[in-house]
């Protein structure tokens, strides 16, 4: 890594390290870009530079995934073979998460600030919508299985997170790595015949 590469990775950390201590002293609806900006020490437009809103800089990672969902190139050509190589996407991606990232943090807030769930339905939102059409444009799927897989990843990455913060608020020591593979294991039993 090159200096560039160096200065840019420190300044993506300190900007969510302190849009999260700004959230959780104060509240997402309290917390402004500038507050974000006044904590690192930079100006509102170089957070800009970085992220396009405070709340892409608390959760950084959904881009992310919508990016390497968007940019995966699937090995199997069926339906169900497809969303097997995209879980399989999701599951490094949220490994990746999890190593990364300031995870327990952002589980507890996402327990504790309503408002972070409207933020990260709306992530969601643009997830199922760019995979979908990622899916339909490469023509392996038509449109609504299209939209049914792209769901589905989205659903198995939200009940992961979901049972994840759960037990981080109740004290639970839990590993969000084997919840993201519990939650395939379930749907699979679910749907063992799809």
């Amino acid at each position: 890594m090159g200096i560039r590469e160096d200065h840019r990775i420190h300044m993506l950390r300190d900007i969510q390290h302190a849009a999260l201590d700004l959230v959780e002293e104060q509240g997402l609806e309290a917390t402004t870009v500038g507050d974000i900006a006044a904590r690192v020490g930079i100006s509102e437009r170089t957070v800009f530079r970085y992220y396009p809103t405070k709340e892409h800089a608390l959760m950084p990672g959904q881009q992310g995934l919508v990016d390497a969902l968007v940019a995966s190139e699937n090995a199997h050509h069926t339906s169900s073979g497809i969303l097997d190589d995209l879980l399989a996407v999701c599951r490094e991606h949220f490994s990746h998460e999890v190593e990364q990232r300031d995870f327990r943090r952002i589980s507890r807030l996402l327990i504790q600030e309503p408002e972070m769930l409207r933020v990260v339905m709306r992530q969601e939102r643009h997830l199922v919508e760019a995979l979908s059409a990622a899916l339909v444009h490469r023509g392996v799927l038509g449109p609504l299985q299209s939209l049914l897989v792209a769901e589905v990843v989205t659903v198995c990455w939200r009940v992961a997170w979901q049972s994840f913060a759960r037990d981080e608020f109740d004290g639970v020591e839990s590993d969000p790595v084997a919840l993201f593979a519990q939650t395939v294991h379930e749907l699979g039993q679910l749907f063992p015949s799809t």
